[in-house]
């Protein structure tokens, strides 16, 4: 509700009255005055969505100057034909600053790890919470629909202290969530930048009569979740053995692990294998291990299944593999 109260001062920047958005997302001035009191996304998506046409304004009263209705479709489609997402959201962060000069969003790299980060250059007042958030989803909810992938994020922060709402953070923002940071921002895998958008003007035209869902759900498809999963097992095998480890560590439910990896033509126990199988190789060619060392390094209980599974995966047995370097 503290977003909504955000959101009434908006309209009261205007000189509006705010009666007839709440009204239409059944929003009572009674829970408006909670505290405690919490929304659902259809209501959030209602009220914003009366809000930015009233207002003509869909940065809400954030800024000094409007975005007038129309702004972010403008922004979308200075992006949609970008080759890939690296260069749509450079592309979404230069663009905005020729609409807005009160912020400034800048995509940073840093070897594997991205960040979408955002400048403040004036003071954004009692607004400043709910504009910084909004801005990420924005931005976070476009690129996982260009892309028709979720993209994980490894961390979000924020500058300023953690406030009493502070557990509807997670939900917004998967992921570490750190409160007091220099700068508002998110960061993620560098591997997304290089996947080409999948939407064209035909499917922007048709999210834009309803792009509101997309900044206030989370986009559940990951096309690199394999990748992702994958590298964990790689990493970290042992902390990792089943379904139930691997989905909270990379915070989806077992159900959606294996639903999203059966749509990417993989499976769990497939990639577990060709982790297993690769360390097995890997230790095989570069160590002096004895086999039954190796075999306990990548999973296996004892040697003889070890070497009956690396039989299936190599046709060798692996001190035959060994001596064949």
């Amino acid at each position: 509700m503290a977003f909504i109260r955000a959101l009434v001062l908006g309209y009261e920047k205007y000189g509006k009255d705010p009666a007839e958005a709440l009204r239409q997302a059944q929003i009572t001035s009674a829970e408006l005055r909670r505290p405690e009191a919490r929304i659902t996304a259809a209501q959030m998506e209602s009220v914003c969505a009366h809000a930015m046409q009233e207002l003509d304004d869909e940065a809400l009263g954030w800024f000094r100057r409007k975005m007038r209705w129309g702004s972010y479709g403008m922004l979308c489609r200075a992006s949609i034909t970008s080759p890939d997402l690296g260069v749509a959201l450079k592309r979404w962060c230069r663009h905005h600053g020729l609409l807005v000069d009160d912020i400034a969003l800048s995509l940073e790299i840093d070897g594997e790890v991205a960040r979408l980060a955002i400048e403040e250059r004036v003071e954004l007042g009692a607004m400043r919470e709910f504009c910084l958030v909004t801005c990420l989803r924005y931005v976070h909810g476009y690129a996982c629909w260009l892309i028709d992938s979720q993209v994980p994020l490894t961390e979000a922060n924020f500058p300023f202290r953690a406030p009493p709402h502070a557990a509807v953070y997670p939900l917004l923002f998967p992921g570490p969530v750190y409160f007091g940071a220099p700068r508002a921002g998110f960061s993620f895998d560098t591997q997304y930048l290089a996947m080409p958008l999948r939407r064209d003007e035909r499917a922007l035209r048709t999210m834009l009569r309803r792009a509101l869902p997309l900044t206030v759900l989370q986009y559940r498809r990951d096309r690199l979740l394999a990748q992702r999963v994958k590298d964990l097992l790689r990493h970290r095998a042992q902390e990792f053995v089943n379904a139930e480890t691997v989905a909270a560590e990379l915070q989806v439910s077992v159900r959606s692990l294996h639903r999203q990896l059966q749509g990417e033509g993989s499976s769990l126990q497939r990639l577990k294998d060709e982790a297993r199988r690769d360390l097995a190789i890997e230790q095989l060619r570069r160590t002096a291990r004895p086999v039954k060392q190796i075999a306990l390094a990548v999973g296996f209980t004892n040697e003889k299944s070890f070497a009956r599974a690396f039989r299936g995966w190599t046709g060798q047995a692996p001190s035959d593999f060994r001596k064949g370097g």
